[in-house]
């Protein structure tokens, strides 16, 4: 049993370059979609707070200037960027009057641009409007805060905010500096996590390897964790034990069916040897030998019979269904009664399983042929049913105790059966079908004589209120049919 060559390098190697790339891409994305979405929430409420506070500082040096406190507008302003970095920033102020005219406030280096707002507010007066925007003068940025004057106007107030874009800058760069080390390291920790889980995979990875080279499932792979990567490891194991029994089971066969084709293969050949001078013997010879060859004829056209009913007996890909074991052991006795001529009595109570038809129909008629086989005397083979076990009964020379436990076995005849047609794989057949519907098989001596076989169904596939008949009613413990 051999699985294809290239199947574990191929697995092998989609484990190592495509689920090790996989999980790290998929920790890095999700990494780096939290760092990005983080650090942008915090630069804009970082932002957001920085300017409120200037505007907030802006709304009090506008008022303070409203009161006359004009010496906050008295500090200097340190010249050059390097000199200014880490100085408080000093307020430049202008009036701007209803015609357009400018009055600075204070030293008055700085000129605010007027805006079409501006003066619209200067002209209006309205104390309800403000106005606050951000612009470049003389190569610096400014913050200005435009308000209605209460001497008539608008007042402009402004701030240099270079140094506060600047401190925006490095935070960004800040956490975008940030993102990408949490990228790299979610890349990293993905990394390891998926070479610690493919690690086992790549171990079953490696057996499918050798199954595939080399054709031997007797081994096992170690089974580590509960996770679904150990379940996938136990349900290996077991893949692997039911291949290993699957393959010595075929081997068991072929040698068994081997051994059993052989002597009528070899009686079939002595024979043709013969039937070369058939006109050399006496007519008693002749009818002597085509029925030796008839006779060895039906033995392997019987054999190749039973081994496909081995096989089919095995199936697992007929439906399950609700059976009637009574109905169904009146079909097969029915069915035996025209091979053989042989009456059968079925006691059956009303039991329903769940089970496959077509294998326990040919368990019960297997077991009563092997019974018609045995007992050629003139009383009924008998089918007893009770609840999920089914027995047949003969009066025939019965099953030694040495026997007993061997008769289930494929090709298995006992001594006293060597003479008797039949292959030994009928009573195989009936314990693999009992295999399959969880039950099991029994065989013993008969009181007053006789033998009495059958096999169980298992208590799970018994249906609730199985002892009913078809109509619903109780009909009592059981009913008698005679075939």
């Amino acid at each position: 049993m051999r699985f294809p060559r290239e199947l574990g390098a191929t697995v092998r190697e989609h484990l190592r370059a495509n689920l090790r790339t996989r999980f790290a891409l998929a920790f890095a994305a999700v990494a780096a979609v939290v760092a990005a979405m983080v650090g942008l929430l915090s630069y804009h409420a970082a932002s957001e707070r920085i300017y409120q506070e200037i505007d907030t500082s802006l709304r009090s040096a506008a008022t303070a200037l409203a009161n006359g406190q004009i010496d906050l507008l008295s500090t200097p302003a340190p010249q050059g960027r390097s000199q200014r970095r880490g100085q408080p920033r000093p307020v430049v102020a202008q009036l701007v009057s209803p015609d357009g005219t400018v009055t600075p406030l204070g030293t008055g280096r700085v000129r605010l641009p007027v805006s079409g707002t501006t003066r619209a507010i200067a002209s209006t007066g309205r104390t309800d409007r403000t106005d606050v925007i951000e612009t470049d003068v003389d190569d610096e940025s400014y913050r200005i805060l435009t308000v209605a004057s209460s001497t008539g106007g608008a007042l402009q107030v402004g701030v240099e905010v270079e140094d506060t874009e600047h401190v925006l800058r490095d935070m960004a760069n800040e956490i975008a500096l940030f993102s990408t080390a949490v990228l790299v390291v979610a890349a990293g920790a993905g990394w390891l996590l998926a070479r610690r889980i493919t690690r086992r995979l790549e171990t079953l990875a490696g057996v499918a390897e050798d199954i595939s080279v080399h054709g031997g499932v007797d081994r096992q792979v170690p089974v580590q964790g509960t996770d679904e990567v150990g379940r996938l490891s136990t349900a290996f194991n077991t893949m692997l034990t039911r291949l290993s029994a699957a393959r010595d089971a075929q081997e068991r066969l072929i040698q068994d069916a081997a051994h059993e084709l052989r002597t009528p293969l070899t009686s079939l050949r002595t024979n043709a040897s013969v039937l070369r001078r058939i006109g050399e013997l006496p007519p008693d010879a002749r009818n002597r030998l085509v029925d030796d060859v008839q006779g060895e004829t039906r033995e392997l056209s019987h054999l190749v019979e039973e081994l496909v009913e081995l096989a089919l007996a095995r199936r697992t890909d007929e439906s399950e269904q609700i059976v009637d074991l009574g109905a169904l052991a009146d079909a097969a006795a029915a069915r035996v009664t025209r091979r053989t001529g042989r009456r059968v009595q079925v006691e059956a109570e009303h039991t329903s399983v769940r089970g496959r038809r077509q294998g326990l129909e040919r368990a019960v008629g297997n077991l009563l042929e092997n019974a018609a086989k045995f007992d050629d005397g003139d009383t009924p083979i008998e089918v007893h049913i009770h609840g999920g076990r089914i027995t047949v009964l003969d009066r025939g020379p019965g099953i030694d105790a040495a026997d007993a436990g061997r008769v289930f076995d494929r090709f298995y005849r006992a001594d006293g059966a060597r003479s008797l047609p039949g292959s030994g794989l009928g009573l195989s057949i009936v314990h693999d079908v009992a295999q399959a519907h969880g039950g099991t098989v029994f065989a013993g001596a008969r009181p007053r004589g006789g033998a009495a076989v059958g096999f169980t169904v298992g208590p799970d596939r018994l249906l609730p209120g199985s002892e009913r008949g078809h109509d619903g009613t109780s009909p009592g413990p059981s009913t008698l049919k005679e075939t």
